[in-house]
């Protein structure tokens, strides 16, 4: 299923599949990625979610982990180097977070709360000795609310927040803990740290070759021991092309892919692999500039894009491997709230919204989008865009596209769309995680995050939606909370603010011979309960 510009890049992104040929010993499990590198290893993993997945949450922990145990709900937080944590009541900017006892870094050395804080500084002070620009890129964004931090004893950290900040737990969730008395045993250097990195998660990296593969080991003293991997081995191979990883699979030279091609997964199924696939809070969007002279200005233009887009023949064309979107958030989703804008394929009323708004066939809306051929969570980019592509050009808007590799579309997000570096683009097409408050919503459209501060790469800016991110943040009652997200969601949806798409399944296909594996309601995967037959 390669359409045009999917022929042009599939032999570029192929990598030599003789550094996958390895010998597969026994309780070996080899995975093939949709990353085309390997995710940065020293605490704060940049390819996105996919990053997380399989280079931060197994080598590392944070202060609050996700509970990858179950399958049948999306999942929430549970402790991990933070046995407990509190907001003061008399004063809600001020957290306690009680700092797990008996925790030791891969390299032997104890956790304490002042780890904690020399994490922090790496990430937010860049006059600190530790800062590393690379990490702070992946972290910084993601805690915002953060305005000082300090250790008051070895297992008690204090968090002060800009204003009270309900979502803090979540934001505290994406951030990694690695080892200073590491990074000073390698000599203060982040590059040597790179080869020999030092967590408290369950994997140990063993070793790894930029662009081919990562090894991982059981971490035996890991402080939670039913979580210590009954795997010998897990290798991570970057297999960006599609193509690539399903003839991988297929030839046994891996034994697990991301993302399968829905044309394979017949085929697949048919040779006795296994397809799994769950729902999970994961939206596929095209991102919209809200800058002057962007198209995307005019609600009309955004109610007829959405309109515009035949997601159920989409859906077929993923050989059902997604959720058409009704909205900004799945379905089902707690917060999904009543919408008065329905998102349906409705082609002449998208014609009718266009030539209202002064657009019609010899005056097209010509917009510019930024794509990726593969990605954390862009499930199959090139085909899903040049089918938008053809649906939108059928009521009058003209898309051309901008190509680039996924770790340069993270940055191309975060710079946003008034930098130079995306050419004019109006568009990007980046997949989100929409599993709590903050990552669902205020990181996309709070005013004060647009970027680079942030991650509001169209510059979006509401007054409501301002008072409405404040009431969230005071909210510290989950029900409460769940109302405002409502509200907000209504908002999305019925000022289209986003180009509304679909939402991943997060198929994966692999061997018969891997036992062991629930798939999470998460972005996240629990490895540990693996093994090989």
């Amino acid at each position: 299923m390669f359409t045009t510009i999917a022929r042009r890049i599939a032999l570029a992104g192929m990598l030599s599949l003789s550094t996958v040929a390895m010998a597969a010993a026994q309780g070996t499990l080899r995975i093939g990625m949709t990353a085309s590198d390997i995710p940065l290893t020293t605490g704060q993993p940049d390819q996105g979610g996919e990053g997380l997945r399989f280079m931060g949450y197994t080598v590392y922990d944070a202060l609050i982990n996700w509970d990858l145990s179950a399958t049948d709900h999306t999942a929430g937080l549970v402790p991990g180097l933070a046995t407990e944590w509190t907001v003061d009541e008399a004063d809600k900017t001020k957290w306690i977070f009680k700092i797990r006892e008996g925790v030791t870094f891969h390299d032997g050395a104890p956790l304490t709360a002042n780890d904690i804080v020399w994490n922090f500084d790496k990430l937010l002070v860049d006059s600190a000795p530790q800062y590393d620009s690379r990490q702070s890129a992946q972290g910084k964004s993601r805690i915002p609310a953060v305005k000082s931090y300090r250790a008051i004893d070895d297992h008690t950290l204090e968090i002060i927040t800009k204003s009270p900040d309900a979502t803090l737990p979540y934001q505290i969730a994406w951030i990694m803990i690695s080892s200073p008395a590491n990074w000073e045993a390698q000599g203060k250097s982040w590059e040597a740290v790179a080869s020999h990195p030092s967590g408290t998660g369950p994997w140990k990296l063993t070793g790894f070759v930029p662009r081919e593969k990562a090894e991982m080991v059981p971490n035996t003293a890991y402080w939670d021991q039913a979580r210590v991997p009954k795997l010998d081995q897990l290798v991570l191979i970057p297999l960006a092309e599609p193509n690539a990883r399903a003839n991988a699979l297929l030839s046994g030279q891996v034994d697990w892919i991301e993302a399968p091609s829905p044309d394979m997964v017949p085929m697949m199924q048919s040779q006795g692999f296994t397809i799994t696939q769950n729902e999970y809070p994961h939206n596929w969007t095209w991102h919209l500039s809200m800058l002057d002279g962007s198209p995307w200005i005019d609600e009309r233009v955004r109610k007829a894009a959405n309109l515009a887009v035949d997601r159920d023949g989409l859906q077929v064309l993923l050989g059902g491997l997604l959720i058409p979107a009704k909205g900004f958030l799945q379905p089902s989703s707690p917060w999904f709230g009543k919408p008065e804008f329905e998102v349906k394929y409705d082609p002449e009323a998208a014609k009718a919204l266009l030539a209202e708004a002064g657009y019609g066939p010899d005056n097209p809306v010509k917009v510019k989008a930024l794509i990726s051929p593969s990605g954390s969570g862009q499930m199959l980019p090139l085909p899903m865009n040049e089918y938008i592509q053809q649906n939108l050009a059928a009521v009058g808007i003209q898309v051309e596209f901008m190509v680039v590799e996924w770790n340069q579309m993270i940055n191309l997000w975060r710079a946003g769309a008034a930098d130079p570096s995306v050419e004019g683009s109006q568009s990007i097409n980046f997949t989100y995680s929409i599993q709590d408050p903050f990552v669902a919503f205020i990181r996309f459209l709070q005013c004060d995050l647009v970027a680079p501060n942030g991650t509001n790469w169209g510059h979006y800016c509401d007054p409501e939606m301002e008072s409405m991110f404040a009431e969230i943040r005071t909210a510290f009652d989950p029900d409460a909370q769940a109302e405002v997200m409502r509200r907000i969601h209504e908002k999305i949806v019925n000022e289209a603010l986003f180009l509304m798409v679909a939402h991943d399944v997060a198929p994966r296909a692999m061997s018969p011979k891997v036992k062991g594996f629930a798939q999470a309601q998460s972005w996240n995967q629990d490895f540990s309960p693996i093994t090989m037959e």
